[in-house]
């Protein structure tokens, strides 16, 4: 029995959500579905290892707020992945949690209505509908592993997780990546840190035990094998950090930790000085890497939207512009559009 003097002192209410399970059963996968996942998933995995020589690239939203933009998206990225399918691997971003370094809107699954209501069974109903929405028309997603509990419900649909750069040095983060059946991408952290993304690849590879819930909503110890299949992501810090020097710089650091040098690189955050018209910029660098022989990028990362900037979230949501950021500055799809076609013919050439 809870003795209200001494616990849940700040806490008002307690409101049970439905199972992993039940949701799974209300949303459930096809033979399609299923296929454009695994195929995803495997798909990266080759990339990762080398075996398949076209760039992974991670590209969409900074966050989804709107249900039927991101369906919109989604099918423009489609028709441009198979387009450019001989040399890029197109992967959309669809990400539904939002870290905060104090405050504010935390993401679709957290807050779908964008009123701080926090309707978070609505939002994780909303987030898997959207994703097989998009495993229906065959695109691989990719997500943001930020809560430890919610992955029960949705990670069964992503080919790509990032662990973000607040919590890649987070132990409850790497005991759940250590379970993942996807490849996983850690980020360095927000000043800049490479070690804790080298440490976390080392953990993530070990078998964890560590206490969540199972799809049945019941509280378990989960035991895992590890999980073989990571990288780092290079986001910047203070400055950025997606230079030629700075790759060989990491590539020598991920050797010394006896790890293979995979390195996937955000055109976005610091290293874009959060201002979207730089990623052309950074993504034409990395392309000159490429172009000049480096072997350990296998993967870029774009914030893209159907169109450019940001605007900020307030109370009357109806006058919010379609297809436009709420969270970090977008590219738009034009631009999406040129950058990844020139991206495909400078490979190819």
């Amino acid at each position: 029995m809870t003795d209200l003097r001494i616990e849940n002192l700040n806490v008002f209410a307690e409101e049970a959500i439905i199972t992993p399970d039940a949701l799974k059963q209300l949303y459930p996968l096809t033979d399609e579905t299923t296929k454009t996942i695994l195929d995803g998933q495997n798909t990266v995995k080759r990339i990762l290892h080398k075996k398949d020589q076209r760039l992974l690239v991670v590209v969409g939203p900074c966050s989804i707020h709107d249900i039927e933009a991101a369906k919109e998206y989604a099918r423009k990225l489609k028709k441009l992945a198979d387009e450019v399918s001989d040399t890029l691997y197109l992967v959309m971003r669809v990400y539904f949690e939002k870290p905060r370094t104090t405050v504010g809107w935390q993401g679709l699954m957290n807050d779908p209505y964008l009123d701080g209501s926090c309707q978070v069974e609505d939002g994780l109903k909303m987030a898997r509908e959207l994703l097989l929405y998009i495993a229906e028309i065959g695109l691989p997603a990719a997500g943001e592993a930020l809560d430890i509990v919610t992955p029960q419900y949705i990670q069964d649909m992503f080919s790509w997780t990032a662990i973000g750069a607040r919590t890649t040095e987070s132990q409850s983060h790497r005991n759940m990546a250590s379970g993942l059946s996807s490849v996983v991408g850690f980020k360095n952290g927000t000043k800049g840190s490479i070690d804790i993304a080298i440490n976390a690849r080392e953990s993530v590879a070990a078998p964890h035990n560590f206490v969540s819930i199972n799809p049945e909503g019941k509280v378990a110890v989960v035991k895992t094998k590890g999980n073989p299949n990571s990288h780092i992501i290079l986001r910047g810090g203070k400055e950025p950090n997606y230079s030629a020097q700075h790759v060989a710089e990491y590539e020598a650091e991920l050797k010394k930790a006896g790890l293979e040098p995979r390195i996937m690189i955000d055109c976005s955050h610091a290293n874009s000085g959060k201002k979207a018209e730089n990623q052309g910029a950074v993504l034409n660098d990395i392309t000159q890497q490429i172009k000049n022989g480096n072997q350990s990028i296998m993967g870029v990362m774009i914030e893209s939207n159907l169109n450019f900037g940001n605007q900020k979230l307030t109370e009357d949501t109806g006058k919010l512009d379609y297809g436009v950021s709420i969270t970090d500055e977008c590219i738009g799809w034009d631009e999406t559009e040129r950058l990844l076609n020139e991206l495909r013919i400078k490979l190819k050439s």
